[in-house]
């Protein structure tokens, strides 16, 4: 069935966006997985791990889902940070069976934990690694297995709607500043690859529910500030097909050294 604009537009401003659970996406939107499958090893590592934390956990989706690929093995100690107070209550609810603790803390603060407590951090997609509080919470010969955001990810949709981005904002980012923040706060970096993913949007429904819920791609989005162009890609989708865009990930694999 040939749905309108009016209706695609209201079903994709009517879908809750707390957590990370983006399953609403099936059969509407879909993109490709790096090869890494970071869930699946953050589950290997977490049954070998003494005391892990979850850095910006989202509504603990993808920390639940590591947990159940480790079981029944799990940390003695386990903990997780989530800044906005909507997904830190999803996540509570969540990781609670786990035995985790969830702490509502700001992306920007100092981490609430003493010195060399885990042997484990995680992180998927952190806004923007806290390379020196990462390596004070890390334990000498711990490790830090994230999945990071790279540079330019989705701005071929970014772009449609604000226009061409500065290099600056384009190299944000970049792996290679990732890699030097990380050794500038004393953690070797043990392995970093990327990936570049083709992403399809099948109706602006889709493209309306993913920039309400990823709100940093067009930051101050609203259905009504962008609607001109909201209802142009959504007759060129239907001309044309879905809209390809391509997402950027960098799996980060890094540890502290023990102290001389």
């Amino acid at each position: 069935m040939n749905r309108n604009f009016e209706e695609l537009l209201a079903e994709g401003a009517a879908v809750p966006t707390d957590g990370w659970d983006f399953s609403w996406f099936a059969g509407r939107a879909t993109e490709e997985r790096p090869e890494w499958g970071y869930a699946r090893s953050a589950g290997e590592r977490l049954a070998r791990a003494r005391a892990a934390l979850d850095l910006q956990t989202g509504g603990g989706e993808v920390l639940d889902f590591a947990l159940g690929q480790a079981a029944p093995a799990r940390p003695a100690v386990l903990a997780a940070t989530e800044g906005w107070p909507p997904n830190a209550a999803r996540a509570t609810t969540l990781l609670a069976p786990h035995g985790a603790v969830v702490v509502a803390a700001p992306d920007t603060a100092p981490l609430p934990f003493a010195d060399a407590a885990f042997d484990l951090v995680l992180s998927r997609h952190p806004v923007t690694p806290d390379w020196p509080e990462i390596a004070r919470v890390l334990e000498p010969g711990g490790t830090y297995f994230a999945q990071h955001v790279g540079p330019a990810s989705v701005f071929e949709l970014v772009e449609y709607f604000l226009g061409p981005q500065p290099a600056e904002v384009r190299a944000g980012r970049d792996p290679g500043r990732e890699r030097a923040g990380a050794e500038a706060a004393g953690l070797e970096v043990e392995e970093l690859r990327t990936a570049r993913l083709r992403m399809e949007f099948h109706d602006i429904a889709a493209v309306v529910h993913f920039l309400r819920k990823v709100i940093w791609m067009v930051p101050g989005f609203t259905v009504e500030a962008y609607e001109d162009r909201l209802r142009a890609l959504h007759e060129e989708i239907g001309a044309r097909g879905p809209f390809v865009a391509h997402s950027t990930r960098q799996l980060f694999v890094a540890w502290k050294p023990a102290a001389d």
